[in-house]
């Protein structure tokens, strides 16, 4: 089977990345060149999400907003192919419980997938996108990044981030909550202030200064701290905890916050400012921070240098599912055999059932992974599988395909009953559905295979059926396999499959 992967990015190649934050949308076209990105394309636009996200629901007019703006960046993407792009959500679409109103018609207007990350791969891709920009020193370093509705932080060595964490802290949603009517006082700047301390109190002993050497900012809100303080002559080069003092007396002069007028402060920087002073104060103060500078690497970087890695073979989630088999001490004999079979399968029925090399990786993880569960129990092992698969930290992987292998882990056996499919988008669900009918298939064979080989039989498919042919007298010496094909047969019917057997 051949995919659209190589081993180098030849010189000229786009790519393109979009990150869908809380606060603002970016674009980055990046063009490879030397085996480096250098951005040819750069928007930006506020959009605010997070403001219309209330009780995990975004509001309409949020919706709207971050579409419109899809709308305008989608004219820039027709010169870079869409196997190229990728468009990462974070906080606002995490906390959403409503996020499929806006990502499947993001998904028409882009032509590519939403893929929402949980908080600890934004970090992951943050750390990514600011190590390319720093010395490749072995110091140990802080990278604190504060979104709209969250902050992450992470520390690292070179390329490799070693502890990763993202908190529930973020200045558009600290603007609303710590700051209601935008009325600035004390005592709504000493509440954000506070609230700040109050989530990092369970990490700052990890993040602590005697465990890194030198701490770097990536946020466009450090980025405009660190001019400011610059611009007034409050610090010499960087953030430090002297200038932020002097900021934020200078900030609490103002009543309101559409009333901040500073030299050097864009407008729409305005609204986020003294949310972003007190949370950054906060954890200078929480882990012995002195002193800060800031990296032009961000979020939409680390999305483009991982892109480059899946694009040439060097794919962190394959790392994650090798680390997972060997956590769980997964027996690799079997997983090689159910991904082989596996492997028959999803080439007898690619073109009819119009599957993908993205549907091949998930299959093939899939097969490496379904085991993992027996690390647990062996009985109902597949729950198990399909528990740590949703819930686990899988570097990588987006929200959607941590989901995805999970139902297919959770109906690799037994019952295949619709709520397995509750968290699935309603238009991925025939998609997944056929996945299934694979890797169900795949397991009917695996401890066949281990005893003897398999014989040549024949496939044939049509967009909605399968007809397995074996030679005369096979399924009679072998009624534990023709038996469990006969249930398959039931299991598929209910998933408006039908699989023929002679």
């Amino acid at each position: 089977m051949t995919d659209n992967t190589v081993d180098t990015l030849p010189d000229g190649s786009l790519l393109a990345a979009l990150d869908l934050g809380s606060n603002s949308f970016h674009l980055i076209i990046a063009k490879i060149e030397h085996g480096e990105m250098r951005p040819v394309e750069a928007l930006a636009e506020k959009v605010q999400l997070g403001a219309g996200l209330e009780d995990g629901h975004l509001s309409q007019e949020a919706i709207e907003r971050g579409l419109d703006c899809l709308g305008r960046f989608a004219q820039l993407l027709g010169s870079v192919e869409p196997e190229r792009v990728r468009a990462v959500g974070t906080n606002a679409l995490r906390m959403a419980d409503n996020r499929r109103e806006f990502t499947v018609p993001a998904r028409r207007i882009l032509g590519t997938r939403i893929d929402v990350i949980y908080g600890r791969e934004e970090a992951r891709l943050v750390y990514l996108g600011v190590a390319h920009t720093l010395a490749d020193d072995v110091q140990s370093r802080l990278v604190i990044d504060i979104g709209g509705g969250s902050t992450e932080l992470i520390i690292g060595q070179r390329f490799e981030p070693q502890r990763l964490e993202s908190l529930q802290m973020g200045c558009v949603s600290f603007a609303g909550s710590c700051f209601p009517r935008g009325l600035i006082s004390r005592e709504n700047y000493r509440r954000a202030y506070e609230e700040a301390r109050l989530c990092l109190a369970p990490v700052r002993h990890q993040f602590h200064a005697r465990y890194w050497e030198d701490c770097v900012g990536s946020s466009g809100t450090l980025r405009a701290i660190d001019a400011l303080l610059t611009q007034h002559g409050w610090s010499d080069s960087g953030i430090d905890r002297a200038g932020l003092r002097l900021l934020e007396e200078k900030l609490l002069q103002f009543d309101t916050i559409d009333s901040i007028d500073l030299e050097g402060l864009a407008t729409q920087r305005r609204n986020v400012i003294l949310p972003g002073v007190a949370i950054i104060s906060a954890l200078f103060d929480a882990l012995g921070i002195t002193h800060m500078r800031t990296s032009s690497g961000a979020l939409r970087e680390g999305v483009i240098y991982d892109l480059m890695g899946r694009l040439t073979h060097e794919d962190v989630r394959e790392r994650t599912v090798n680390a997972l088999m060997q956590r769980y001490s997964v027996d690799a004999d079997t997983a090689s055999i159910v991904e082989r079979r596996a492997r028959v399968f999803f080439t007898a029925t690619r073109q009819e059932w119009q599957l993908t090399t993205a549907d091949w990786e998930l299959l093939r993880w899939a097969a490496h992974t379904h085991e993992i569960g027996m690390a647990i129990a062996h009985k109902h092992f597949n729950r198990h599988s399909a528990y740590v698969l949703r819930n686990a930290d899988l570097p990588g992987f987006s929200q959607e395909e941590q989901e995805q292998l999970a139902v297919l882990a959770l109906c690799q056996r037994g019952k295949v009953i619709d709520e397995y499919f509750a968290d699935i988008a309603k238009a991925d669900i025939p998609r997944m559905q056929r996945l299934v009918c694979i890797i169900r298939l795949a397991m009917c064979f695996k401890h066949v295979e281990k005893l003897e080989r398999l014989p040549d039989f024949a496939l044939d498919s049509g967009p909605d059926s399968l007809a397995l042919s074996f030679p005369s007298g096979w399924l009679e010496e072998h009624p534990l396999t023709a038996s469990e094909l006969t249930q398959e047969q039931a299991a598929m019917a209910k998933m408006e499959l039908k699989l023929a057997i002679s």
